[in-house]
């Protein structure tokens, strides 16, 4: 047995041993987080200077002034140009950076940054087209709201931090309850849908894909319609296609005479299906924006007794990136713009529904209380639905089932 002296000298051992270790740790910590500014500060050095060219959609006028600002912001702060290269179809992206690769292009590629999501990324990805892993390391990525599935799966495949969130998404109606009937009268699902059309003839339609919109359609449908919704998360070449997919089939061929124009012709995309509605050539459209409606009711596109709805059943919904091509020559000017759109300042400017009214991806309770009251004091407009009135989410099937669902509606419908 220890003497009185000898369990004190062991007691002041332990403290000594317990200390050096806190202090060891506490040491491993700082170096980490001085490794990991140093490392972002290096990132800013080398973006001074850089020209990004942003592929991205270019049919809104207000993300298209929305991305003008940002380009601003970075400007001013950071010495780097972003350029705004405006698309029509994302695809036509993919292709470019597929088209340098074959050419032996793996430098200074003419892309530097795109809008993605869906089956866009899939194919980056699967092509080796990505640059490595970069969103989890941006400094604003501990402000995303990580618990949110779509910010980590892209259309059921794993982001492995190739693209940065920048923005949320939740399938949406609208309706003008002064001309087309009060809200609890509009169609609460699909099947309720192509009954409103049938006794509403002309007074709906949908973009024709590969219309980002169009095909969003088609996949609500499809995800109502299908007997095991639960197909939809494996590649369509796993499953007996034309078996699953018939009930959507069904569905078109049936709603195909009641639609504007006897099915004749189809909106361009979502700004035209806007302008019939505006025009009360339509009745009901939709958009994958909540705020949609709200937005443009303060621009004055739509009048202001429009109204959104969702079905109680759930919509569509998912998060959209950016990515950075694997053969971009401005990679570190990229991060620095892909950061700022994660910013605070940047998301709650794009949620206001006058400016976009793009939801956010952070988590609104890792922000200051100044923040946070920011968020709070948004006036979302009579036009949009709260988050509590939004529904469920239903996921996005595989990117593979927009890809067939695209070219069999073709074959049947796009002459």
């Amino acid at each position: 047995m220890q003497n009185r002296e000898g369990r004190n000298s062991m007691t002041i051992l332990k403290q000594a041993l317990l200390g050096a270790a806190a202090l060891s740790l506490s040491a491993i910590g700082a170096f980490a987080q001085s490794e990991e500014g140093t490392a972002w500060e290096e990132t800013l050095e080398a973006a001074k200077g850089q020209t990004v060219y942003f592929n991205a959609w270019g049919g809104s006028q207000n993300i298209n002034d929305y991305i003008r600002w940002v380009g601003d912001q970075v400007e001013e702060r950071y010495d780097v140009t972003l350029e705004h290269v405006k698309l029509d179809d994302t695809a036509n992206a993919v292709a470019q950076v597929v088209a340098e690769k074959a050419a032996g292009q793996d430098e200074d590629g003419g892309i530097d940054l795109i809008w993605i999501n869906g089956e866009n990324f899939a194919s980056m990805k699967e092509q080796d087209l990505l640059a490595d892993g970069f969103a989890t390391d941006l400094p604003n990525w501990s402000l995303v709201d990580q618990e949110n599935p779509s910010v980590t799966t892209d259309f059921t495949v794993p982001t492995d931090g190739q693209e940065s969130p920048w923005g949320g998404a939740k399938f949406v109606f609208f309706t003008d309850p002064a001309r087309f009937g009060e809200l609890d009268s509009m169609p609460d699902s699909s099947a309720e849908l192509l009954e409103w059309a049938k006794a509403n003839p002309g007074r709906f339609s949908y973009p024709a894909p590969p219309d980002f919109m169009g095909s969003s359609f088609l996949k609500q449908v499809l995800a109502e319609t299908i007997e095991d919704p639960s197909l939809l998360e494996a590649p369509e070449a796993e499953v007996n296609f034309e078996e699953v997919s018939q009930p959507l089939w069904a569905y078109l061929d049936e709603l195909q005479p009641a639609l504007w124009r006897s099915g004749r012709d189809y909106p361009e995309n979502y700004p035209a299906m806007k302008q019939l509605l505006a025009d009360g050539e339509l009745g009901i459209i939709f958009a994958f924006n909540p705020a949609e409606a709200s937005n443009a009711i303060a621009n004055n596109e739509l009048p202001e007794t429009v109204r959104s709805f969702v079905f109680s059943g759930g919509t569509l919904g998912n998060t959209h990136f950016v990515t950075i091509p694997y053969n971009s020559g401005s990679k570190e000017g990229a991060k620095v713009v892909a950061n700022f759109l994660m910013s605070p300042e940047a998301q709650i400017r794009k949620e206001r529904p006058e400016i976009w009214g793009d939801p956010t991806i952070l988590d609104v309770e890792k922000l200051s209380p100044e923040q946070r009251t920011e968020f709070e004091e948004i006036d979302r407009g009579a036009a949009t639905l709260g988050p509590d009135e939004l529904g469920p989410v239903l996921p996005e099937p595989h990117p593979s089932w927009m890809t067939r669902i695209e070219d069999q509606w073709l074959q049947r419908y796009g002459s």
